[in-house]
C-alpha cells in the first residue's frame, strides 16, 4: 500500500503503520491520530485507511454546488437540546432539507470501480471474512479546537466486501447528517472544504471496553485521570447505552480516588481491577505525552487482558489553564514542582461573559493599578487575578469571606471549600510565584495585610490620604461634591480632544498618551460622593438596629437621582415616547427590525422625528456599548441596532402603569415614604438619633447615584482612543498590513505601530480571531480556577447532593410571575413588557431593558454586582448566582420569581439541581 508521503492522487489506500506522517486533509483526524499512536509503538489494532481522495472521486459535481450554497447561507438558528448538543431551530426546514439531499446523492451515486478494487484489495489483505470496524475520519475532526465527537458513523462487526464497501459509502452520508451540518455551522468550517476518510480496522473482541480522560472533563483538573468502563464492546459506553463503572485517577500516581461501579444489579463486580486502572492510567498519561494535550481515548481489553487503543483525540472542552507553563511537563510530571494557585475572573465580575478583544485585554492590563498587589493573568481571553497571596493570609481571608458573597454569590458558595483544603493553608509569608522564571521583586500583599513600606504604596497612600478632604466635602456639602464630579466630565472630554487633521502616528501617540495618563484625577474626583453616600447608609442601618430589618433599606436605594446610567435609561424611554407620538416615525419602527432601522439612520433617511431624536440620544450616550469595557466592541454610535432594538420594545408598553418613568416617579415616592417611615419610627426612642438617620439616608440619596460616574468617565476614554484606533485600522488596512479596519483590535499598541512602519500582521491577526471565535462559542466560565485547570466550582457541585430547586442570591425584594425571557446578547434582544429576564450578567450596556422587565435572573453576580444593584433602584424582583439559569430556564415558561427568598420556581415541574457544599480534596 506504499507511504501517504508523495503518494499519486489516484492513490486510495494507505495502511495505519504509515500515516503518522500524513497530510490532515488526505486522511482526516481519526486516521491521522492512529497512524502516529501506531507509528509511536502503541499497541492499535491493524488497518487501513480510505483516504479522502476516493470520497472526492466518488462525491458527484451537483454536491459541490449544494455545498457552496451551504456555506453561502446565513447562520441558522441552533438550540441546544437537553445534553447541550447544538440542534436546527424548528424553523431551519431548507438547511434539514439541502442535508437531507447530499446524503441522498452519496447513497445514489456510484462507487468509482477503482475505489472499490482499493476497497476490495485491502480488505482481503486482512484475511477471508475479517470482521472489521469501519470508522469514519473527517478532515475537519479530531482537531484542537473542534472533535466533532460523534459527528460521523461507525460500523462494527463487519464481515465480507460487499458489506465493508456499502459501509464505506454509509460513512461518506454520514458527512452530511444533519447534525455533522450543525456542528460545523456551530465552529465556522466551510462544507465546501470538508472531507471524509475511512478507516477499516480488525474488530478486537472485547472483553471490556470504554473510554479515557487524561483530564477531568467535568471539573477541568489537568492531574486527574476519568476512566470509564463497562463489560462488552465500547460503543455501549460512547453512545450513553449503558451506566458504566466510572473511576477518577490521581494520574501521577495512579492511586484510585473515586471508583463506583454501574447502576447495575446489586454486589456485581467491577469491569476492571485497580491494576487495570493504573495500567490504564498510565498509557493513556503517555498517549498525553505523545500529543502535547490532555486526550479523550477509547480502548478495548480482549480475552487475554491486552489493552488496545481505538481512538485518541483532543478534550476540546477544557478552560484554557491560566498560565501554559502549568502544563509542562503534562500528567503524571505536571504539578509536581508546581505550587497551585488560585484565580478570580475579574471579567465576570464587571459582568462580561464573552471573552475580551487582544486589544481590549491590552489596555485593561494597562489601565489597572501596577502598583498594587494584584498579578493578572488572561486564559480564555479573560481577565483573571491571582488570588492566592490573599487566600494564603488570614486578614485577607476574612475580607474575601466579607466581600465575595456581596459580589458573587456563586463564589462565595465554594470559598469554603476552597479555604479548606490543605493545599491553600495560611503562610507566615506568600512564597515566589512559581510561573515565574524571577522571584517576585517585592513581597505584595493583599490590601489590609503587613507588608513592606514601599514607594508604590506610600504613593497608594498619598492616594488615599488626598481623598480624605474629599469625602468630608461629599458629607457636608454634597453639592458641591455634585458640581466638582460633573465639572470634571467637562474637562475630561475637552482634554480627550486631538487636533486635526493628524497622522495614524499621531493617533497613536495620542491614543497611547490616553492610555497612559494617570487614574488618579479621576479616583479623586468621582469615588469620593458614592462613597460617603454607601458609607452614610452603613451608619445608617447601624442606627435603626433593633427599629427596622436591614432589607427595609433596600428601598431607600430606588430611584435615586445623580445616577447617569438611570438618565441614560429614562432618556431612550422618553425618545421611545416622541416616537410613538410620531405616526410616520412610530410606523417606521413597528415595520422594521433593528437591523433595517440602523441602516436607514445611517443613510439619514429615518423620519426627521426619529432621525433627530436619535442623533441627540448618541451624541450624549454613544461611547457606550454592550460588553463596554472591551474596546474592541463597537460603540452605540458605530452600530445603534442595540439602542434601535430597545426602543421597539418600549414601544410595545401598552399599560401606562408600566411605563418606565412611571414606575422611577413611584420608586422615588416609595423612598421617601421609607425615609419618613423610618424617622418617625427612630424618633419613638430619640429624636436625636432620628435627625441622625435622616441626614444619613438623606445623604445616600444624593451621593449613593454617582456610583456609575467613573465608569462613564473611562468608557468616555476607552471611546476616543477607539475612534483613533478605528482611523489608525483603516490606515493599516490600505497599506495591507491587515486585511479589515476592526483586525487592529487583534493586536497590541506596540503591534499596532509595527504595522504602522510597514509589517504584514495578517498571520497573528487570524491566528487570534480564530481563538476568540473558539471562546466566543464556550458557554461555561470558570469563576474560581485553579492552576492545574480545576473550575473549583464544577469540583464542589460535582461532590454535592442535588436538590430540585433552583436558587441563587437574593439581590431585590419582591415577587413576579411571568413568562421567561432567555437573552444571551442583548443587540437586537426582544423583551415583551413584564417578561422574566434571564441573562448570563449584565453591564450598563443591558440596562434599558430592564426599564421593561417583570424580574430578573442571573448566572452570575451577588448583592453588589450591577445587574443587582440597577434591580433595587427600578424596583424590579432579581435573583443572582443562579448556576445555568440560561440553559434550564427556557423561553416561554411560566415561573415566579421571589427576589426576597432568592428562588425561582414552576409550578409543575422542578427546574433544576442547586446548591453548592462539600469539599475540593479527593
Amino acid at each position: 500500500m506504499g507511504s501517504a508521503e508523495g503518494r499519486a492522487p489516484d492513490s486510495f489506500v494507505v495502511s495505519l503503520g504509515e500515516l503518522g506522517s500524513a497530510p490532515l486533509p488526505l486522511v482526516g483526524g481519526k486516521a491521522l491520530n492512529l497512524g502516529k499512536l501506531t507509528t509511536a509503538g502503541f499497541p492499535v489494532p491493524s488497518g487501513f485507511c480510505l483516504t479522502t481522495a476516493a470520497y472526492r472521486k466518488a462525491a458527484p459535481a451537483e454536491l459541490d454546488v449544494l455545498a457552496a450554497r451551504l456555506d453561502s447561507a446565513p447562520q441558522p438558528g441552533l438550540i441546544p437540546d437537553e445534553l447541550g448538543r447544538h440542534q436546527l431551530d424548528p424553523g431551519e426546514l431548507d438547511l434539514r432539507e439541502l442535508a437531507r439531499q447530499a446524503r441522498e446523492m452519496i447513497v445514489t451515486a456510484p462507487i468509482p470501480a477503482d475505489v472499490d478494487a482499493a476497497v476490495r484489495s485491502a480488505y482481503a489483505a486482512m484475511g477471508r471474512g475479517a470482521a472489521v470496524a469501519v470508522r469514519s475520519s473527517a478532515t475537519a475532526e479530531d482537531l484542537p479546537f473542534a472533535s466533532f465527537a460523534g459527528q460521523q458513523d461507525s460500523f462494527l462487526n463487519i464481515s465480507g466486501a460487499d458489506a465493508v464497501v456499502e459501509s464505506v459509502r454509509r460513512c461518506w452520508a454520514s458527512l452530511w447528517t444533519e447534525r455533522a451540518v450543525v456542528y460545523r455551522f456551530a465552529n465556522g468550517i466551510s462544507h465546501r472544504d470538508v472531507g471524509l476518510a475511512v478507516v477499516v480496522q480488525s474488530l478486537v473482541p472485547a472483553a471490556t471496553a470504554g473510554v479515557l480522560f487524561t483530564a477531568n472533563p467535568v471539573t477541568g483538573t489537568r492531574t486527574e485521570t476519568v476512566i470509564d468502563a463497562s463489560a462488552g464492546p465500547g460503543h455501549a459506553v460512547v453512545s450513553g447505552s449503558v451506566n458504566p463503572d466510572h473511576f477518577v485517577t490521581e494520574t501521577a500516581t495512579g492511586r484510585l480516588l473515586l471508583g463506583s461501579p454501574g447502576r447495575k444489579a446489586a454486589g456485581r463486580t467491577r469491569s476492571l481491577d485497580e491494576a487495570q486502572v493504573r495500567e490504564l492510567t498510565a498509557l493513556g498519561d503517555t498517549v498525553q505525552q505523545l500529543f502535547g494535550a490532555p486526550q479523550d481515548v477509547e480502548w478495548v481489553i480482549d480475552a487475554a487482558g491486552k489493552i488496545w487503543l481505538t481512538q485518541s483525540r483532543p478534550i476540546t472542552t477544557l478552560y484554557p489553564l491560566p498560565d501554559p507553563a502549568a502544563a509542562e511537563p503534562l500528567g503524571a510530571e505536571a504539578g509536581a514542582a508546581a505550587e497551585t494557585r488560585v484565580y478570580l475572573c475579574g471579567t465576570l465580575l464587571q459582568g462580561l461573559t464573552r471573552p475580551v478583544t487582544p486589544m481590549g485585554l491590552f489596555v485593561l492590563g494597562s489601565m489597572r493599578n501596577r502598583n498594587g498587589p494584584w498579578q493578572y493573568v488572561n486564559p480564555g481571553l479573560r481577565m483573571f487575578v491571582d488570588m492566592t497571596p490573599m487566600i494564603r493570609n488570614k486578614s485577607g481571608r476574612r475580607f474575601l469571606l466579607r466581600i465575595l458573597p456581596l459580589a458573587d454569590g456563586r463564589s462565595a458558595a465554594v470559598i469554603p471549600a476552597l479555604l479548606a483544603d490543605p493545599r491553600f493553608d495560611v503562610r507566615e509569608r506568600p512564597p515566589r510565584r512559581p510561573f515565574s522564571k524571577n522571584p517576585r521583586p517585592k513581597d505584595p500583599r493583599p490590601s489590609g495585610g503587613p507588608g513592606k513600606v514601599t514607594a508604590d504604596n506610600m504613593a497608594n497612600l498619598a492616594l488615599a490620604l488626598r481623598a480624605i478632604p474629599a469625602m468630608l466635602r461629599a458629607a457636608v456639602r454634597p453639592a458641591a461634591e455634585l458640581r466638582h464630579a460633573f465639572n470634571y466630565g467637562t474637562r475630561l472630554q475637552a482634554g480627550l480632544v486631538l487636533q486635526e487633521p493628524a497622522t495614524a502616528f499621531g493617533r497613536l501617540d495620542h491614543a497611547q498618551r490616553i492610555l497612559e495618563r494617570t487614574v488618579s484625577g479621576l479616583i479623586l474626583a468621582t469615588l469620593p460622593g458614592p462613597s460617603v453616600g454607601y458609607l452614610m447608609l452603613a451608619v445608617a442601618r447601624r442606627l435603626l438596629r433593633g427599629i427596622a430589618e436591614p432589607r427595609e433599606l433596600e428601598t431607600v436605594l430606588r430611584g435615586l437621582p445623580n445616577n447617569v446610567t438611570t438618565e441614560m435609561d429614562l432618556e431612550l424611554w422618553q425618545l421611545a415616547v416622541t416616537i410613538r407620538a410620531n405616526d410616520e416615525s412610530h410606523e417606521v419602527f413597528l415595520a422594521n427590525g433593528a437591523g433595517e432601522l440602523a441602516v436607514r439612520y445611517a443613510d439619514g433617511t429615518l423620519p426627521p422625528v426619529a432621525q433627530s431624536g436619535l442623533h441627540g440620544f448618541l451624541d450624549r450616550y454613544g461611547h457606550r456599548a454592550v460588553a463596554e469595557i472591551d474596546l474592541g466592541m463597537p460603540r452605540w454610535s458605530e452600530k445603534p441596532d442595540h439602542i434601535l432594538g430597545v426602543i421597539s420594545n418600549y414601544l410595545r408598553v401598552e399599560d401606562p402603569e408600566q411605563a418606565p418613568d412611571r414606575q422611577f416617579v413611584r420608586a422615588e415616592e416609595h423612598a421617601e415614604a421609607r425615609i419618613r417611615s423610618l424617622v418617625e419610627r427612630t424618633g419613638l426612642r430619640s429624636r436625636t438619633r432620628a435627625r441622625a438617620v435622616e441626614l444619613c439616608l438623606r445623604r445616600t440619596r444624593q451621593l449613593s447615584g454617582l456610583r456609575e460616574l467613573p465608569k462613564f468617565y473611562i468608557i468616555l476614554t476607552l471611546a476616543e482612543m477607539r475612534r483613533q484606533l478605528n482611523e489608525i485600522g483603516a490606515e493599516l488596512v490600505r497599506t495591507g498590513s491587515i486585511a479589515a479596519a476592526d483586525d487592529v483590535y487583534f493586536l497590541e499598541l506596540d503591534e499596532v505601530r509595527v504595522g504602522l512602519r510597514g509589517a504584514d500582521l495578517k498571520g497573528i491577526v487570524a491566528d487570534r480571531r480564530r481563538l476568540y471565535d473558539v471562546e466566543l462559542r464556550r458557554r461555561r466560565i470558570p469563576r474560581l480556577l485553579l492552576s492545574d485547570g480545576t473550575d473549583v466550582e464544577a469540583a464542589v457541585m460535582a461532590k454535592s447532593p442535588a436538590s430540585d430547586a433552583l436558587a441563587g442570591t437574593p439581590a431585590s425584594a419582591g415577587s413576579a410571575t411571568g413568562t421567561v425571557r432567555v437573552i444571551l446578547d442583548p443587540v437586537g434582544a426582544h423583551l415583551e413588557p413584564g417578561e422574566i429576564l434571564v441573562v448570563p450578567s449584565t453591564d450598563p450596556g443591558w440596562t434599558p431593558l430592564f426599564m421593561t422587565a417583570g424580574a430578573l435572573v442571573m448566572e452570575m453576580g451577588g448583592v453588589i454586582s450591577h445587574g443587582a444593584v440597577v434591580a433595587r433602584e427600578y424596583g424590579i424582583p432579581a435573583v443572582v448566582g443562579v448556576p445555568d439559569a440560561t440553559t434550564l430556564l427556557r423561553t416561554g415558561q411560566r415561573v415566579t420569581v421571589d427576589g426576597s427568598a432568592g428562588t425561582v420556581r414552576q409550578a409543575d415541574a422542578p427546574l433544576s439541581p442547586a446548591g453548592a457544599a462539600g469539599t475540593l480534596a479527593g
